[in-house]
């Protein structure tokens, strides 16, 4: 029985099934992400990591299951709607996700910067806030 107490994940993914041709990419997948939480995808060439990527950001459609992004369901999402949650995840693919030339605060302030009208303080605290938390977490 699931505690009714605990808090709604952020992530829900529940029975995913997502197929290219006559390829199965992912058969009824079901995972929980809660706020907070890193979650790495590991696995072999072609098993389905960065389709679960793009699906969580809205950029494939499933062919069954349900994927819920805090409570909306992203396959029923509008453009705006998509970047409305697009503005609130970060993903980082293997290669290429960080600006080499720029500091770890740079990397996690640049978002802020590109997409909010925060003004240079509050985009300073911001990130020495998420830098210190990732800090605190290796």
């Amino acid at each position: 029985m699931a505690d009714a107490s605990a808090p709604t994940p952020a992530i829900r993914v529940r029975d995913l099934v997502v197929g290219f041709g006559r390829q199965t990419v992912l058969d009824h997948l079901s995972l929980d992400v809660s706020r907070g939480e890193i979650l790495g995808l590991v696995g072999a060439s072609g098993g389905g990591k960065t389709t679960v990527l793009r699906l969580i950001g809205g950029q494939h459609r499933a062919q069954a299951g349900s994927l819920t992004f805090d409570g909306q369901e992203v396959g029923a999402l509008n453009a705006q709607g998509l970047y409305g949650i697009r503005r609130r995840m970060g993903m980082l693919y293997q290669f290429g996700a960080l600006f080499t030339d720029l500091s770890v605060f740079d990397n996690v302030a640049f978002p802020l910067r590109e997409h909010t009208d925060l003004n240079e303080r509050l985009i300073r605290d911001r990130s020495e806030e998420h830098t210190s938390e990732l800090q605190s977490r290796l």
